[in-house]
């Protein structure tokens, strides 16, 4: 008897904080999640196109002991109600909970799921087959391009959260190394990483990302 192959879906991967709420220092608390303006109508979007959309988030502040797991796990149920208010919805969140080096007990272990590394895609890739082809990893960090890269599906940096000031950089650099100045920023040794084929696009808003992704898939 065969075994059966799964269908492979195209699958949206998003950072959470600064790509679909407002940055808030180590978010845990229901009442202080405020989504990002055009990030309900951007998953909104993915949801009606077909994509399965999930959030890859490093969690820090379950290692450092400011909340728990089941903190986090209340915040994203509550974010999906919110969500819901606007006919969108996130499909599965995954978090990651340690940190190499503040981590307190358990939590203190160099892992697999931090990002840029890519256990929480790989957990993704068990609970559902990735088509990667047409799949995007999207956040506000150059640690999200890269986890997505690593990964090997396509990405985009958006403006919101850390992301304009990381683009805005980026885009010094590129001048300054053209120029042969021969001038670094402390940050320059992982943007120099993220060639052109890493960064697939920047967007202002998630909705100009969700745009664009609809629009390189044929769906607009």
């Amino acid at each position: 008897m065969g075994s059966i192959r799964l269908m492979c879906r195209p699958t949206i991967f998003l950072d959470r904080d600064g790509t679909l709420n407002e940055e808030v220092n180590y978010l845990h608390r229901p009442k202080d999640l405020r989504l990002l303006p055009t990030a309900a109508n951007a998953v909104r979007l993915w949801n009606q196109a077909g994509f399965r959309v999930v959030v890859v988030t490093n969690q820090a502040g379950v290692a450092r002991g400011y909340y728990r797991e089941e903190d986090v796990k209340h915040l994203h149920e509550f974010m999906n109600q919110v969500l819901a208010e606007e006919n969108a919805h996130i499909d599965q969140f995954y978090y990651c909970p340690h940190h190499p080096e503040h981590g307190i007990g358990s939590y203190k272990v160099r892992c697999h799921c931090r990002k840029p590394d890519i256990g929480m895609f790989e957990q993704a890739q068990r609970d559902g087959r990735v088509d990667k082809e047409h799949s995007y990893m999207i956040g506000d960090k150059w640690i999200d391009i890269e986890a997505g890269f690593r990964f090997g599906v396509n990405t985009a940096l958006v403006g919101s959260g850390y992301g304009l000031k990381m683009w805005t950089e980026y885009q010094e650099e590129e001048k300054l190394r053209a120029g042969n100045t021969g001038w670094k920023t402390d940050d320059w040794e992982n943007v120099s990483e993220l060639s052109k084929e890493r960064l697939g696009y920047f967007g202002e808003t998630l909705l100009d990302v969700a745009e664009w992704v609809l629009r390189r898939e044929g769906k607009k």
